[in-house]
């Protein structure tokens, strides 16, 4: 039975009663060195999405056997999402990897680490000694630590000298960098979590967060229960359980956000409806390059060459965009746009827009995100408490490290990038480097690094904590490539996936609680852990085993760490990039005493809720309200954005728009989760959502076997009418986590041009009885 509405807000109520009572039993446990069952509490961030929850995790006999939500932790309140409560499982699969393997003809047989390490090393030498360091490769994780991926950057860009480093957060955050970075000059958002609680109008792009961000949306709802003036819209292509809880759900055909908030834009300038003063001051106006490619063919590599305009050039432009044009590409009435113009510019009104993978899956996710900071530009209604454009984060440390370390293929730490001189010089010193080590030239990115392999131009790729070869799209072509073995392949893991199928060698790593670490969350919140209970077996955590890989290249003089302080001594090392640029960190042992610490950190301790603001961030001078100091001039910038079509639209061959995404249960490819028992049985396999008449239609009914089909492959999966999400006529939706089904065979690899993310949310299938 679905939960109604009127239910869900009083679980919602329970639940927040639930955390309360928690808070005051859980008070005298944490007091004491163990509770009455013998069992040790410590405190760490959860292992899984970007939210940041802090949980409790309770250790006895040195095995985890009990987390729950932390009371003290302010991102969740005591509270945790269904994943969160079955964290411990989540380490105790039967198949955990426990020793190197390594590939003899088609069997994998047990090494040493020495005769591991040894192996890759020799591999790695001889591809650089034969084809240049640009032969080489590592691809990391927004789930990396930010020890592991600090390790990464600096042993390839600063010892093998590649850049050739990538995160799998190029598959769901790269838009939101390149957004903020060209809007703001600076990664990372202007507000936090706090906006949750303070405003009133939320509106959705394409985010279902009572799934996705479930933790987060519970705030939300707990907002609503105390504020009858709180409205959230939900803005998708599919009904989800977000859906349920929205005052307003609106369709949107797939793209159509591009046409969609272009025409808001248009109203608000229409109709003067902008903040005069706020723009005039702190606003400057830029039009980028148009029609760039899709990515499809290999080394594509379009380049913005943007153009400056003026308040009144931009208005222009803008004049095209109206409510009915925008009615006809995006499906939403140009009754509802005029009426969202008025959300975003009503006075009395403190507007959120929160957003994720449907927005940042998408081959134009940089103008989206661009299109909605526009919306806050105009109307002034951002760096205030209360009210923002908040990118709602994939991964547990997509922010803390992908973003902040630089684990992309053409960033430094701090925002920094390689390209510059200035950079290179600052990393070198720090590094204690020669700057001509870290070579300009910018790194392969995700989609081109799996091509270079299939092409026989990258001969050898790390992989660390994570599962490509079940989650990057046109994914048949890539699994050929590894299949065939194209290139020497590491593949570092706690359980076996579809990755480690295709490896040379498998390397058992140490997961979450099992080494010391510190993730960064969506609001710039670092958070610390201790190491609490041994790996198994032989299992090492990545750290470790780059540098010991390091050593065998020559390049151990790079970890000149002390074994007794080694994170604190990496961090305080990692933490002079940080320091008077705005991003500025702790001391190490500051985030021992606390649950995480929102940068930039000011010289007190304090930290910073809302950046650009004389009311809170330490590099704006009091009297100066808003100032966006990362950009050019002190000003941010309002991109004109138009409308562009998809790379691949549905014909009569190929009918349904075909989206991917991710489900409450499960943690994106199912790696951990899949092996909680509770999980697996209350989602055991993907489903493919259809409407009830396309259904109908095809003479396909609930639980049917259906086979969907693209021009890149096929797959057999159950149908689902009718279910938990409900798209929209013309559209199917799947969740990628399923190992047994490789939905990602279907999709296409078109990318967005300036962050080089792919779409995973609009491709053309059609769909058949089995």
């Amino acid at each position: 039975m679905e939960l109604t509405r009127r239910d869900f807000l009083k679980a919602s109520a329970a639940a927040a009663a639930f955390a309360a009572a928690g808070a005051q039993a859980l008070a005298p446990r944490l007091a004491s060195a163990a509770d009455d069952k013998g069992i040790k509490w410590g405190k760490a961030p959860c292992r899984y999405c970007g939210v940041g929850c802090c949980v409790l995790v309770g250790v006895k006999d040195g095995r985890i056997v009990a987390t729950k939500g932390d009371p003290a932790g302010p991102v969740n309140k005591g509270l945790n999402c269904i994943k969160g409560y079955f964290l411990s499982k989540a380490l105790y699969g039967k198949d955990r990897l426990t020793h190197p393997l390594i590939r003899k003809g088609n069997k994998m047989v047990k090494a040493s680490w020495d005769e591991a390490l040894n192996l890759i090393a020799s591999k790695y030498k001889e591809a650089i000694a034969k084809n240049g360091p640009d032969s080489v490769a590592i691809y990391g994780s927004g789930q990396w630590t930010v020890f592991e991926g600090y390790t990464a950057v600096k042993l390839f860009k600063g010892g093998i000298g590649t850049n050739n480093v990538e995160p799998n957060a190029r598959l769901c955050m790269a838009s939101a960098v390149v957004g903020f970075m060209n809007t703001f000059g600076s990664d990372e958002p202007m507000g936090c979590y706090d906006d949750l609680d303070l405003g009133d109008t939320y509106i959705l792009w394409g985010a279902n967060m009572a799934e996705a961000h479930p933790v987060l949306f519970s705030r939300l709802i707990d907002n609503k229960l105390k504020n009858k003036k709180v409205k959230i819209i939900d803005i998708a292509t599919r009904r989800t359980r977000t859906t349920q809880m929205a005052d307003e759900y609106i369709p949107m055909h797939p793209q159509g956000d591009l046409a969609a908030l272009n025409a808001i834009a248009h109203v608000i300038l229409r109709d003067k409806l902008y903040d005069e003063s706020f723009v005039k001051q702190h606003v400057t106006f830029k039009r980028g390059t148009e029609n760039q490619p899709y990515g499809l063919k290999d080394k594509e590599n379009p380049k913005e060459e943007p153009k400056p305009l003026t308040f009144d050039e931009y208005k222009q432009l803008m004049k095209q965009f109206t409510p009915e044009w925008a009615e006809k590409l995006s499906g939403i009435p140009a009754k509802k746009i005029e009426h969202l113009a008025q959300l975003y510019t009503d006075k009395s009104r403190k507007v959120n827009s929160l957003w994720t993978m449907g927005v940042n899956q998408h081959v134009r996710g940089v103008w989206v995100n661009n299109l909605i900071y526009n919306l806050h530009l105009l109307t002034g209604k951002i760096c205030k408490p209360g009210e923002n454009p908040l990118s709602l984060t994939g991964q547990p440390s997509a922010c803390g490290t992908a973003r902040e370390v630089g684990t992309f293929a053409h960033r430094l730490p701090a925002d920094m990038v390689v390209m510059n001189e200035a950079h290179r010089k600052k990393t070198a010193e720090i590094w204690g480097i020669d700057p001509k080590k870290i070579s300009p030239k910018v790194g392969l990115h995700t989609m081109e690094m799996y091509r270079a392999i299939d092409r026989g131009e990258l001969k050898c790729l790390w992989i660390q904590c994570t599962n490509p070869f079940q989650s990057i799209p046109n994914l048949s072509r890539y699994r050929k490539a590894a299949q065939a073995r194209k290139a020497f392949i590491v593949v570092s893991d706690i359980y076996p996936t579809r990755s480690t199928e295709v490896a040379d060698v498998i390397l058992p790593s140490a997961s979450w609680v099992e080494k010391e670490g510190v993730f960064g969350n969506t609001e710039r919140r670092t958070q610390h852990w201790f190491k609490m209970v041994e790996p198994p077996g032989e299992a090492r955590e990545d750290s470790w085993q780059l540098i010991e890989f390091a050593k065998r290249l020559g390049h151990g003089n790079l970890f000149p760490y002390s074994q007794k302080n080694f994170h604190k001594e990496m961090w305080e090392e990692y933490r002079k990039f940080t320091i008077g640029t705005g991003k500025d960190l702790a001391p190490y042992e500051t985030y021992f005493k606390v649950r995480g610490l929102r940068w930039p950190v000011k010289s007190n301790g304090q930290e910073t809720r809302w950046r650009y603001t004389d009311a809170d961030d330490p590099y704006v001078k009091k009297g100066e309200g808003v100032k966006f100091y990362k950009a050019p001039g002190n000003k941010a910038t309002i991109w004109f954005r138009p409308y562009e079509p998809p790379a691949e639209s549905p014909n009569s061959e190929y009918p349904f728009w075909y989206c991917t995404g991710r489900l409450l249960e499960h943690w994106h490819t199912a790696t951990m989760t899949g092996r909680v028992p509770e999980l697996k049985r209350a989602m055991p396999g993907a489903t493919l959502e259809m409407h009830p008449e396309d259904a109908a239609r095809l003479g396909i009914k609930n639980r049917d076997k259906v086979k969907v089909s693209s021009r890149r492959g096929s797959v057999v999966l159950t149908a689902e009418i009718n279910g938990r999400g409900k798209p929209e006529k013309g559209n199917v939706f799947t969740t990628f986590f399923d190992e047994t089904k490789l939905i990602n065979d279907l999709c296409i690899d078109a990318f967005d041009p300036l962050s080089k993310e792919p779409d995973f949310k609009k491709c053309a299938v059609k769909v058949e009885k089995a």
